[in-house]
């Protein structure tokens, strides 16, 4: 017999994959809310939002600075709690 052929397949890097949910028990809609939280999580969204139109280079660093200074403002607020 040639060992050969019993060897399992060779598989990318996880990297090169992309994103995957496995589907357990046909359950397509759990399947698909983890599916969507991932794709938020990993920053996919965004990227395709702001790719769907070109933007200037001021209007993303006025757009940068003005979420800085909500950051800076929130963090504020919450020192100011304590």
């Amino acid at each position: 017999m040639d060992r050969d052929n019993r060897r399992p397949k060779r598989r990318e890097p996880k990297e090169n994959r992309g994103l995957q949910v496995d589907v357990h028990g046909n359950d397509v809609a759990r399947a698909l809310r983890k599916l969507k939280k991932m794709i938020a999580n990993d920053g996919m969204l965004k990227e395709l939002r702001d790719r769907e139109a070109y933007e200037k280079p001021s209007l993303k660093r006025k757009k940068a600075k003005a979420a800085a200074r909500k950051r800076h403002l929130k963090d504020q607020a919450k020192k100011e709690e304590k």
